[in-house]
């Protein structure tokens, strides 16, 4: 199965946000490149949240291109079999984490935003942390830190906040 097989699988079980959802497809639909950062018109990106649960905070990094406290994430590479599989690997490869563990369930919320490079059809996820986690900083990141959930409104925007709520939800 290939990767944008995958994403159409995942986006046709995912059942929430029905227009966005509607938007994704029918862009995967019109652009059979559409998982990679080549398609001008947008592609598909995965994430995922780094939660720790047992100290109740999330892992946020401060992107280094976009200045913002964000999840870790990003384009999707030829190596990744499944959108699960890239957003696994741009959280362990920006959080520096190794050993977390996806939520199971899916996707815990889409989100679309705009880019210096394109439209980001953000299909976003949830990641927990092995107990003794320590991150480490990547090429990618200007610094990395742990914000208990209610801080996350203080540092990030509305999106963040959202999927941490969504992610709450799941836990």
């Amino acid at each position: 199965m290939s990767l944008h097989t995958d994403a159409v699988r995942v986006l046709e079980g995912y059942g929430d946000q029905d227009d966005l959802r509607r938007t994704y497809l029918d862009h995967l639909a019109a652009h059979e490149d559409a998982m990679w950062k080549a398609c001008a018109a947008g592609h598909l990106t995965a994430s995922a949240l780094v939660v720790d649960p047992e100290r109740g905070r999330v892992l946020l990094t401060l992107h280094r291109k976009l200045r913002m406290w964000l999840q870790m994430g990003g384009h999707c590479e030829p190596g990744d079999r499944t959108v699960a599989e890239a957003a696994l690997r741009e959280a362990t490869e920006e959080s520096g984490v190794p050993g977390l563990a996806l939520l199971p369930g899916g996707p815990v919320r889409l989100d679309r935003h705009a880019t210096p490079c394109a439209w980001h059809l953000d299909v976003q996820y949830a990641a927990v942390a092995p107990p003794g986690a320590v991150e480490a900083i990547s090429d990618e990141s200007l610094d990395l830190r742990w914000y208990a959930y209610d801080d996350v409104a203080d540092v990030a925007d509305a999106s963040v906040v959202r999927l941490v709520e969504r992610t709450l939800t799941r836990l």
